[in-house]
């Protein structure tokens, strides 16, 4: 990934699309860098892919730019726009075999048919499916006909590779593995990619950064990272991974207060007496056992495991406490500490709660 360009190869500059009175997009800003993997992220109905349709001149904006390469192309027709893109169903033309598939966007760009055979022969050799070309697209399974849609849309070297949920057709297991074979495709390439999903596992595995979006607005853009550990707001802090939300009253800087003794948190510039919601992932929750806790820990208490469920690699607990209002409190515990503090339903347990790790958000208006 490039970030130290003094110019984003891909440039969006306050673009607005509507659709009628409705309006899809709102104002969006975003530089994406040469080289980068953005993905595109958020609920259905979101304008995630109304704006990679506006990149891509498909659905053109009602106001705003588009630039790529330092070059304008807001108001250019697809076909005179350098990237190729790949959709959620395909796409490929059942009529023609594997190699014609993925020749067809070459033939028009005055390259000899020697030239266009060993292209089509190199890009098969790229995504393993040499043995595939005389097949039709019916012959294949979905896997190997997204790793043809993407070899057709790389053919002519584009400088910008657009993917659409381009896994959403997979099953589960096919989707992981062709995730991590397109991210190795878009390093060897180099190639400048933004794909949209709905899918947060998806995003946090492939992106370089990701953009959350909601309601046609931009809510965070961060690496995968600081989008999972450092939401901006309760919506992203929701919508990515798991996370627990109580309501709370903001505390001095650095203090929450629930029925009890304020617990130490994350520093927060709420007025004290704020109603919050004090916000804490499953996964950092600490568990103590009946050893208990030692001094230097903050934030400890004793909870009674309401339930337990089996996850495989870990054990998701359901924890209640009167601080906590009748709000269950969830923690994933790993098999291991479960094992080793022979944790069961219905026992009283000592656990932290790590105040770096413990976020307060603005109370959402019902």
């Amino acid at each position: 990934m490039v970030t130290n360009g003094t110019d984003p190869y891909l440039k969006i500059e306050n673009l607005w699309k509507a659709f009628g009175t409705f309006l899809a997009l709102k104002d969006i800003s975003l530089d994406i860098q040469d080289g980068e993997f953005v993905c595109f992220l958020g609920p259905s109905g979101c304008g995630k892919t109304t704006l990679l349709r506006a990149i891509a001149g498909l659905d053109l904006q009602s106001k705003g730019a588009v630039s790529q390469g330092g070059v304008d192309v807001s108001n250019l027709p697809p076909s005179q726009r350098d990237y190729g893109i790949v959709f959620q169903s395909y796409a490929l033309f059942p009529n023609l075999t594997i190699e014609k598939n993925i020749a067809y966007g070459l033939e028009n760009t005055g390259h000899s048919k020697s030239e266009i055979n060993a292209r089509v022969s190199e890009l098969l050799e790229l995504v393993g499916l040499s043995e595939q070309r005389k097949k039709y697209p019916a012959q294949l399974s979905g896997g190997q006909q997204q790793r043809i849609a993407l070899a057709r849309a790389i053919a002519t070297n584009p400088g910008l590779l657009l993917l659409d949920e381009p896994l959403s057709a997979l099953d589960a297991k096919v989707r992981v593995h062709l995730r991590h074979e397109i991210k190795e495709l878009q390093r060897k390439l180099g190639v400048t990619t933004v794909m949209v999903t709905h899918d947060q596992e998806e995003a946090l595995a492939m992106a370089d950064r990701i953009v959350v979006m909601n309601n046609g607005t931009i809510e965070q853009v961060g690496t995968p990272t600081e989008i999972y550990r450092d939401p901006a707001n309760l919506f992203v802090a929701d919508f990515i991974g798991e996370m627990n939300q109580i309501p709370a009253i903001a505390g001095k800087s650095g203090t929450l207060c629930f029925d009890a003794e304020p617990l130490k948190c994350a520093p927060h510039s709420f007025t004290e007496g704020q109603e919050v919601i004090a916000a804490i992932r499953p996964e950092d929750v600490i568990p103590h056992g009946e050893e208990g806790t030692s001094e230097n820990e903050e934030n400890s208490m004793t909870v009674r495991v309401e339930e337990m469920e089996f996850l495989g690699s870990f054990w998701r607990c359901r924890l209640q406490h009167p601080q906590f209002g009748g709000n269950e409190l969830i923690a994933d515990f790993s098999i291991n500490a479960v094992r080793r503090l022979d944790l069961r339903a219905g026992m009283d347990t000592k656990i932290e709660l790590p105040s770096g790790r413990l976020l307060a958000f603005d109370k959402p208006e019902v």
